[in-house]
C-alpha cells in the first residue's frame, strides 16, 4: 500500500464556528495525524442551558496514539474555544504563537490544568517539525493579532492552510500580509489550499483597520455626551483604535468586562498596546465628567451576561447610560445572535440612548476575504486543489464556483466528517466518511446535542411541570388530599384545577387495590396518564408528571 495524505475536518465545514480539521501521511491504517484548531460555536434558544458547542473528538481520539499535537491558528473562540474539552481527551502537544498560547494558558489556569508541560510557543513566523509534517506559521491578517496561515509540507507534497484571513494592507497592530512569502509558497507547488469561506458572497476588497480608525475618530468628535463602544474584546487593533480615539478626543477610557480586560492584559504582556493612554477602572471612572470619558464594553452581541447588556439594563455597578449619550456598536452581528443584539439595540433606542451601528457609519469592517482578496489569494498560492471551509454550505459551494472560475483545477467541496484523498490520486476527492457530530457544553460536562437531559428541558419549557404525591397507609387508606405542585402551565384558577384534577385521581384509585404493593408501578403509571390527560384537556398542554407514592 502506498503512503497517503489526507484531509478531514470535524467542525466549521457547513457551518460558521467550532472548527476543527485533521491531516494524516501514511500508510493506510497506520497514519500520523496532526489537528489544526480546535473551536466552539454558541448556542442558541433551540438548546437550553447550553452555552457552548464543539465538534465531537471521538474518531480522532481513538487514534491519540498516532496524535503528533495540536496547531492553532489563531486565538478567536471558534479556533480556541474548546481546547480544555479536547485536550483532556488527547493529552498530546499544543502549538501555538505567544499570543494565542497566552490566552490558552489562562484557559486550562481556569480548569485547574498545569498545561506548560504540553505547550511549545512558536514564534512569528517559526516553523515546527512533526515527523512527516513540517508546518511552517505564515503570518497573514485578521481582526486579531498573530493570525496565522499554515505551509504544511509532507513527502506527498505541501498544502496551504489559510485559517482565518484577509488582505489588510494597513492592520495597524501587527505585520502586513507577507505577499512575497505567500508567492514563493505558490512557486514552490501546492497540492491543495484549504481556505475561509466566509465572506465569500461580498464583492471587492475587506478593507483595512486604517480606514475604520479614520472614520471612527470623526463619529467620535461629534459625540457631547458619554460614550460607550462594543465590540469583540480579541480585536487589539480595533481596542487600540478606541484608546487612539479616545486620546484625540481628549478622553480618558476605561474597559469593561472581563474578557476585554483579559484581552488587553494578554495582549500587553506579548509587547502589543505599549503606546496607549493608561485606561481607568470602571469604579474610578465615575469620577470623570460625562463629556470626558469612554467605555470599551463587552457584548457587542448582546450577551445576556455581557457588560453592554448588563448597562442598557441598569444593572452594571460602575457603568451607566443616560439619555443622549452614545453607543457606537463597533461589530458586525454573527449569525445567531440577530435577536440577542437587537434586543439590546432597541432598548437603548426606548431609552433615548444614540446607537451607532455599521449599517449607519463606518465603524467595522470584516476579518475575513472578500472575493478580490480570495482571487490574489489564488494567484499568489496557486494549488491543484481548492478545498472550501469556514462557512455554511451557501459558503462553500459558492467558493467553489468562484474557484472554477479562477480556473483553480480541482475544486472539491466537502461537509464535516468527509475524509478528502489527496495524495496519491488523479484528482482529490472524497473518499470516505468518519464519523462527525456536537457536544454541548452542559455546565461544567460535556454532553451529545441529541441528549434526554435537553429533550427534558425543551419538554419542561414548551409543556411545564406537575408533581403529585400521594401518602397511602398500610391499610389501604388514602391520607387526606394528595399533595400537587404545579410549574409553568398556564392555570389561572388553580383552586378549580386542583379540586378536578382530585377527582380524577380518586375516579383512578377506585380501580385499585391500594393494599397491593405489587400493583405500584401500573397505580403510578396510571395516575399519570390521567393527570397528564386532565392537564391536556384544560390547557392543552402535555406537561412532565412526576408521581410520589409514600406509604406508611
Amino acid at each position: 500500500m502506498k503512503n497517503e495524505l489526507i484531509f478531514c475536518p470535524l467542525g466549521g465545514s457547513g457551518e460558521i464556528g467550532m472548527n476543527m480539521n485533521l491531516y494524516a501521511y501514511g500508510k493506510p491504517g497506520s497514519q500520523k495525524w496532526i489537528i489544526v484548531d480546535v473551536g466552539v460555536t454558541f448556542a442558541d434558544d433551540s438548546l437550553p442551558g447550553i452555552d457552548l458547542i464543539y465538534p465531537d473528538p471521538g474518531f480522532i481520539v481513538d487514534k491519540k496514539n498516532d496524535l503528533l499535537g495540536i496547531v492553532l491558528t489563531h486565538a478567536h473562540e471558534d479556533h480556541i474555544g474548546a481546547i480544555t474539552y479536547v485536550w483532556k481527551r488527547l493529552k498530546c502537544k499544543i502549538y501555538a504563537t505567544p499570543f494565542t498560547a497566552s490566552l490558552v494558558t489562562e484557559k486550562f489556569k481556569e480548569k485547574k490544568i498545569d498545561i506548560i508541560p504540553f505547550l511549545q510557543i512558536v514564534q512569528l513566523n517559526g516553523t515546527v517539525n512533526l515527523d512527516p509534517f513540517k508546518i511552517d506559521f505564515v503570518t497573514l491578517t485578521h481582526s486579531i493579532i498573530e493570525p496565522n496561515g499554515l505551509k504544511i509540507t509532507t513527502p506527498a507534497g505541501t498544502i496551504f492552510h489559510t485559517g482565518d484571513w484577509k488582505v489588510d494592507p494597513n492592520p495597524l497592530v501587527g505585520k502586513k500580509i507577507d505577499e512575497e512569502k505567500l508567492k514563493k509558497i505558490g512557486d514552490e507547488g501546492v497540492l491543495a489550499m484549504v481556505c475561509d469561506s466566509t465572506n465569500v458572497f461580498s464583492i471587492g476588497k475587506a478593507g483595512s483597520e486604517s480606514d475604520v480608525r479614520k472614520n471612527l475618530l470623526n463619529v467620535m468628535s461629534r459625540q457631547k455626551n458619554r460614550i460607550l463602544v462594543t465590540s469583540f474584546a480579541s480585536n487589539v487593533a480595533r481596542m487600540e483604535t478606541v484608546f487612539y480615539c479616545s486620546e484625540k478626543t481628549g478622553r480618558h477610557i476605561s474597559l469593561v468586562g472581563r474578557s476585554m480586560q483579559r484581552i488587553y492584559k494578554a495582549a500587553k504582556q506579548c509587547g502589543y498596546l505599549q503606546n496607549v493612554i493608561e485606561p481607568l477602572d470602571p469604579r474610578d471612572s465615575k469620577k470623570i465628567p460625562r463629556d470626558k470619558i469612554v467605555y470599551l464594553c463587552t457584548g457587542s452581541q448582546g450577551e445576556p451576561m455581557g457588560a453592554l447588556n448588563r448597562i442598557s439594563n441598569y444593572t452594571h455597578p460602575d457603568v451607566f447610560v443616560e439619555k443622549d449619550d452614545t453607543v457606537i456598536f463597533s461589530s458586525k452581528i454573527i449569525p445567531g445572535n440577530v435577536r440577542k443584539h437587537y434586543n439590546v439595540h432597541n432598548k437603548l433606542l426606548k431609552d433615548g440612548i444614540n446607537v451607532v451601528t455599521e449599517e449607519t457609519e463606518f465603524v467595522h469592517v470584516s476579518g475575513h476575504p472578500n472575493r478580490e482578496d480570495l482571487k490574489e489569494m489564488y494567484q499568489w498560492i496557486k494549488p491543484k486543489c481548492l478545498i472550501p471551509v469556514h462557512g455554511e454550505h451557501r459558503h462553500m459551494k459558492e467558493q467553489i464556483k468562484f474557484a472554477n472560475e479562477m480556473k483553480i483545477p480541482h475544486p472539491v467541496q466537502v461537509e464535516n466528517g468527509d475524509i478528502v484523498r489527496i495524495f496519491p490520486c488523479e484528482k482529490p476527492h472524497v473518499y470516505d466518511k468518519a464519523p462527525s457530530g456536537r457536544l454541548c457544553v452542559d455546565g461544567d460536562i460535556s454532553i451529545e446535542e441529541d441528549s434526554s437531559f435537553i429533550k427534558e428541558r425543551k419538554n419542561l419549557a414548551n409543556n411545564g411541570f406537575i408533581d403529585i404525591t400521594l401518602v397511602i397507609f398500610n391499610q389501604g387508606l388514602l391520607n387526606n388530599k394528595p399533595l400537587i405542585n404545579i410549574k409553568g402551565l398556564p392555570i389561572f384558577e388553580q383552586e378549580e384545577f386542583f379540586i378536578g384534577i382530585e377527582d380524577e385521581i380518586k375516579k383512578l384509585l377506585k380501580t385499585f387495590s391500594l393494599k397491593n404493593n405489587k400493583q405500584n408501578e401500573n397505580l403510578i403509571e396510571g395516575l399519570k396518564k390521567t393527570c397528564r390527560k386532565y392537564a391536556k384537556e384544560k390547557t392543552g398542554k402535555k406537561p412532565i408528571t412526576n408521581i410520589n407514592v409514600i406509604r406508611i
